[in-house]
């Protein structure tokens, strides 16, 4: 084992494989032992590594996770951004190069300032403690890129319980602090109290997560509704072709006649390729028979507003029929909705000037939308993968809604790793979750992060099925993050300051 601790490159070598065991751990396959054994890997490679070479081991890392688990990138650039194949492989190795840096930057940290290894039972606490700043920090930082969170490969596993407590954060502070604990059996045996404690520490939580598996922290406010989820199957190619557009209103239109009475009737992400306010027309005779079928429909459509004489462009979606309101996208996807540096790098290839690629960020305060009297917390795409801001949206509502257009991740494993993080905000919030989605994978998740209805991808299909309005809070709606966050902040400042204190004592006396 020494030559995993030890600096140079076979060790190197290994820390790469721990990042790229994350993914198996995942979505579509979920071995969730194998987040587990990453983290203990990564942990013990970082035992006798200064700064500099921690450094280079957490960016080994994280090169693995994201180079193995975001291979969707790819075909988004090179199948719907017409990259030839070597751009495409030379631009997803660039950013999987970059966003590695979200655990070089840790390691570093780890190795240059709150490693204890005297003290095993400490190291372990400050390990879980970074783990979680690390994660949190990924994020937030320049929009975030909260993808391939280790605290996902749980969703089926014993810590699931947990997720309704302290989300998903909490599942991921778990797996690694169980991880530094596994390690340190070993050292912790020297000492007996230090040894109970560190048994205690590494049983408990995973007790508690099977214990809390399946309590219903929520309880139904109304009958069951009926949803029918039209889920199109438009080509990404004719998406936003003019000539293509009636024949895509046509589709929702016709689908939507022919399916069975229900009360909230959905559409994907931009279902309507128009602006929403040159489809009225079409929207009110939509709205006209969803009246008539006491349901409401709810669409997305791109949306444009005027404001002291700037027009903006935003992502939205909007309720008509037995609903009200219109809610415009928060979080946006990077290259897909906004370019960063479009000076520079719009023309360089078709993937930087993609059609409805100039979204502006909608406002933080909007209300949710309303159908049948419910209150119904909404999220485009991408903004169901951020815990904390779906945790905030979804405190208010009773029921949950995501609607996407997958089309750009291909075949690929992208859209089954997207659908894994809808069920875990789910289980966070207590609540049923519906997700249409374009062409897959569109379904209904319980209160218990479980799929009861799905249709199969890369086909037109109708969803159907039943969802309930959920009312009370789960402990991370209530709280969120907070809890954590203090806790690790505090693990931190001790591990800094016993570190400080350790170097201060070993200096030669004058």
């Amino acid at each position: 084992m020494r030559w995993i601790t030890r600096p140079g490159w076979p060790g190197n070598l290994l820390a790469v494989v721990a990042g790229a065991l994350i993914t198996p751990a995942l979505a579509p396959f979920d071995i969730w032992p194998l987040a587990l054994v990453a983290l203990l890997l990564i942990y013990l490679g970082l035992r006798e590594l200064d700064p500099r070479q921690a450094f280079a081991r957490g960016w080994c890392y994280g090169f693995g996770l994201f180079g193995a688990g975001t291979s969707w990138i790819y075909v988004s650039i090179h199948t719907f951004g017409d990259a030839p194949a070597w751009l495409a492989a030379s631009l997803m190795l660039a950013f999987t190069a970059a966003v590695a840096l979200f655990f070089a930057l840790p390691t570093w940290l780890w190795a240059r300032w709150l490693r204890r290894s005297e003290a095993p039972l400490a190291d372990a606490l400050a390990f879980a403690a970074l783990w979680f700043a690390q994660e949190m920090f990924r994020g937030w930082f320049l929009t975030g890129f909260p993808w391939l969170y280790s605290g996902y490969s749980q969703l089926d596993g014993p810590l699931a319980g947990l997720a309704p407590v302290g989300g998903m954060w909490l599942i991921s502070f778990t797996l690694a602090l169980s991880a530094a604990l596994l390690c340190n059996l070993p050292r912790l045996r020297r000492h007996t109290p230090s040894l109970a404690a560190g048994l205690v520490l590494l049983i408990g939580p995973w007790a508690i997560g099977l214990a809390l598996k399946g309590h219903a922290w929520t309880t139904p406010v109304a009958p069951p509704l009926k949803v029918a989820a039209i889920q199109g199957d438009v080509a990404q190619m004719m998406k936003w072709d003019p000539s293509a557009v009636d024949q895509q209103l046509a589709l929702y239109r016709d689908m939507s006649f022919a399916a069975p009475r229900a009360d909230l009737v959905i559409w994907p992400e931009t279902a309507i390729p128009l602006w929403l306010d040159t489809a009225k027309p079409y929207l009110a005779m939509m709205s006209g028979f969803a009246a008539g079928q006491d349901a409401a429909l709810i669409t997305g459509v791109p949306v444009r507003r005027e404001v002291d004489g700037v027009r903006s462009y935003y992502n939205g979606i909007t309720v008509v029929g037995k609903g009200s309101g219109t809610y415009l996208k928060q979080k946006l996807v990077p290259f897909g909705e906004y370019v960063p540096l479009q000076d520079l790098l719009r023309g360089v290839i078709d993937f930087f000037n993609l059609p409805m690629s100039d979204f502006a960020r909608g406002p933080a305060e909007q209300k949710l939308l309303e159908a049948k009297g419910y209150a119904i917390a909404p999220f485009i795409c991408y903004e169901v993968v951020y815990p904390d801001f779906a945790a905030g949206l979804s405190a208010q509502s009773q029921l949950l809604l995501t609607i996407s257009n997958d089309t750009w991740f291909g075949t690929s494993i992208g859209p089954l790793q997207h659908l894994q993080m809808a069920r875990m905000r789910a289980l966070e919030a207590g609540r049923w979750m519906i997700r249409a989605t374009n062409n897959g994978v569109s379904a209904l998740i319980d209160p218990f992060g479980k799929i009861t209805a799905q249709i199969p991808q890369f086909a037109p299909g109708l969803l159907y099925g039943e969802v309930v309005p959920m009312q009370q809070l789960t402990p991370y709606l209530r709280w969120r993050s907070w809890p954590l966050a203090t806790l690790s902040l505090l693990l931190l400042g001790w591990a800094l300051l016993a570190a400080r204190r350790g170097k201060a004592a070993s200096q030669p006396s004058h």
